[in-house]
């Protein structure tokens, strides 16, 4: 659930994470600690690993936040009297060379909790329940559960009320009875097994938990609650790590059949069930990787790519026309629109989607279609890689972290890791052959 206007990150700070090495000798670590606390900076995190290479023993990550680009550059002066690997890993930007900050592993986006930028508990004033007191006090309820989540945790469970049971029910029969000839077959696949396995039906609302559990068994996707809106940075850098963030809340009941922000039925009905399939969360997962670290111009272009593909993409399946965006599968009037002939279909090509211009109070004037999710993926891959970022990045599935690339030592380290799975392929096609 995501605004798509550029990320702005606190102005008056700069959250920045450096890392530097040392060599296992005593006072080596408190030098460098007295070195920036001499900047008068207070760390926010402090992290140890040992070093990957000969040189030194240990590496040391910190997080901080600095009053200016100038003092962070202080820091790693004064660090670099100390030792002489400090590299900024991350940092707010403020200027053309600089990279903002982004998250390295998986406890970094509980830091994304309260960073909502609209809706959650507080409504606008068309909103369809900003008059009624009963709803809005709803709704504080279920964000301030949101609020309190944290990594490793499970997804609290919400009691719905009988009026929104109901409500799902009314969405979900309307929108069920279309997706047989309007929803792409990866759709139409997974959604059988999430009535079978977590309890979709028309008679109450899915618990977020059971579905995040399933979609971690089929492609290791989880779902993190959220209070409201996220700025466009923050929740594309999630999906890096193959985590969605979902509300909970639902829309007001007056209005079944319209809600203007994402709620559990755009999220549950829309996004959920494409996460259960490899190829999409691939494809999803490379923007995320792409935003790590990108400037707000580029934050911008991924964000227009993400809401023309997993909000409101469309495939090509058996020579017709298929809804595979969540924006699509959670409106039923704009499902049955965007396949006729009165918008316009042109070809996914990510350089121009990114430029595209679009509304987001009407149906799209354009979609873009693409001929499938591997396709999708691989055209965003070599989009990211003109990106002006001055480092590329993985995801290493068995840590849950990402790795920055910028370095001879993490290079062949990553080398070495494909060629063991081309070994393993090698293998299996011997033994099939």
């Amino acid at each position: 659930m995501f605004t798509t206007a550029p990320s702005n990150s606190n102005k008056d700070t700069l959250k920045t994470t450096l890392c530097f090495s040392i060599t296992d000798k005593v006072g080596a670590l408190e030098n460098c600690l007295a070195a920036i606390k001499a900047m008068d900076i207070s760390l926010t995190r402090i992290e140890s690993r040992p070093s990957r290479t000969n040189e030194w023993d240990y590496d040391f990550f910190v997080d901080f936040d600095a009053k200016s680009a100038s003092q962070v550059n202080q820091v790693i002066t004064s660090l670099g009297k100390h030792t002489k690997e400090v590299r900024v890993i991350g940092a707010d930007a403020t200027a053309a060379d600089s990279v903002p900050w982004f998250p390295r592993k998986l406890t970094d986006l509980d830091s994304f909790a309260e960073k909502v930028l609209e809706m959650g508990e507080e409504l606008s004033s068309d909103h369809p329940g900003a008059n009624d007191p009963v709803y809005r006090a709803r709704r504080a309820e279920i964000t301030r559960i949101a609020k309190t989540h944290r990594t490793g945790q499970p997804v609290p469970e919400i009691e719905y009320t009988a009026e929104e049971n109901e409500t799902w029910g009314k969405v979900f029969r309307q929108l069920t009875s279309m997706y047989s000839t309007h929803a792409c077959r990866e759709h139409q696949y997974v959604l059988p097994l999430l009535i079978q396995n977590c309890g979709y039906n028309d008679k109450q609302i899915p618990q977020i938990e059971h579905v995040s559990r399933f979609l971690k068994d089929c492609t290791g996707f989880t779902i993190r609650p959220v209070m409201g809106l996220l700025s466009s940075r923050d929740f594309l850098n999630a999906f890096a790590f193959r985590v969605f963030y979902s509300t909970q809340y639902i829309r007001h009941s007056s209005k079944p059949y319209y809600t203007p922000e994402p709620d559990v039925c755009h999220e549950l009905l829309g996004h959920a069930p494409l996460f259960a399939d490899p190829d999409f969360a691939d494809f999803s997962q490379e923007i995320g990787l792409a935003s790590l670290g990108a400037s707000d111009e580029d934050i911008q272009k991924l964000a227009t790519i993400f809401w023309f593909t997993v909000e409101f993409g469309i495939c090509r399946q058996g020579g017709e026309l298929k809804a595979y965006g969540a924006g699509l599968l959670s409106s039923f009037g704009e499902l049955e629109y965007c396949l006729s002939d009165k918008p316009e279909h042109r070809p996914f090509d990510p350089e121009k989607t990114a430029v595209q211009k679009y509304p987001i109070t009407e149906f799209q004037p354009v979609y873009f279609v693409a001929e499938s999710f591997k396709d999708a993926q691989e055209k965003v891959r070599d989009f990211a890689a003109n990106m002006n970022r001055p480092f590329s990045v993985r995801y290493n599935a068995l840590t849950q972290s990402i790795e920055v690339l910028d370095n001879k030592e993490k290079i062949v380290r990553f080398a070495k890791s494909i060629r063991d799975d081309m070994k393993t392929l090698t293998n299996v096609l011997e033994s099939l052959g």
